[in-house]
């Protein structure tokens, strides 16, 4: 990965938020410890930070996004789930970093850049359980069923992440990997992050302008929330706001003190970002 000054494709975005990984890692209240998340950051990711508009502005957003994801996907794990399949995984670490049993199977999945960059970063490092990789581009709706085919093999109860993957997908391609996802037997659990259709608004006016030149535009905010996956197959159990989990910690961003506490329902124009507990229908 040579360096420039600009975002230059979506796999960019990776060491961007191995870059925030990193900081929250350095601060002596941090909510989790990423060891890995400077060396896998490297310079770009913080020259991405310090050159998208307000790149450096949410850190709040990123460390409450990772730590929902840890605790939904450690509960999980803590239930029974024998499989972790980590959709778009990017630089994500938790392999390395969480107390995890052994026996459980890690599958990662990503890019082949991406997998053959981490892949060189990582290899003198040793994963707390059984950890594979498979470069794919999920787009690719046949080479993701035969690969969700062989997860599907590895275990009885597999959960399911996506962080930070469904904000580039429409509405259509969400709705169809839900569906290819539901159609295994052994997936029991989805753990996605999620945007409010005034967040995407938001988003798209800023940092996304930049990310959309790159080829990788933020288009996913259903203003049906997390009921947007009712029809394929997944129900909504457990939905944690990320500005809500920021204040819960001290780190909400005094601007935006002024949107607490959410409303129910999560109107469509309230700019909300959160993270989502889907189980099979």
């Amino acid at each position: 990965m040579t360096d420039t000054t600009t975002v230059r494709n979506i796999c960019d975005t990776a060491l961007w938020v191995a870059h925030f990984r990193a900081r929250e890692t350095e601060r002596p209240d941090a909510l989790f410890r990423d060891p890995f998340a400077e060396r896998l950051a490297g310079t770009r990711g913080f020259e991405i930070a310090n050159a998208l508009p307000d790149g450096n502005k949410h850190e709040w957003a990123w460390m409450a996004r990772t730590y929902l994801f840890d605790q939904f996907v450690s509960r999980e794990i803590q239930g029974g789930a024998d499989v972790v399949l980590n959709l778009a995984a990017g630089l994500d670490a938790r392999p390395y970093r969480m107390e995890l049993r052994p026996g459980l199977h890690w599958v990662e999945v990503d890019l082949p850049n991406i997998i053959a960059y981490k892949e060189e970063v990582l290899a003198n490092e040793r994963p707390r359980c059984a950890l594979e990789r498979t470069a794919l581009d999920l787009s690719d709706r046949n080479s993701r069923r035969q690969l969700f085919a062989h997860v599907n093999g590895l275990g009885s109860k597999v959960v399911v992440m996506s962080e930070g993957l469904l904000i580039y997908f429409t509405n259509e391609e969400v709705a169809s990997l839900a569906e290819d996802l539901a159609a295994c037997s052994a997936f029991r659990s989805w753990v996605v992050d999620l945007a409010s259709p005034g967040q995407l608004r938001l988003m798209q006016r800023t940092t996304g302008k930049q990310l959309q030149e790159a080829g990788a535009p933020f288009k996913f905010g259903p203003p049906e929330g997390q009921n947007f996956f009712v029809p394929y197959g997944w129900e909504p159990h457990d939905v944690q706001g990320l500005l809500k989990t920021a204040a819960k910690f001290n780190r909400p961003p005094a601007e935006l003190l002024a949107l607490l506490p959410e409303p129910k329902g999560l109107p469509r124009n309230y700019p909300w970002t959160g993270v989502c507990l889907l189980k099979r229908s």
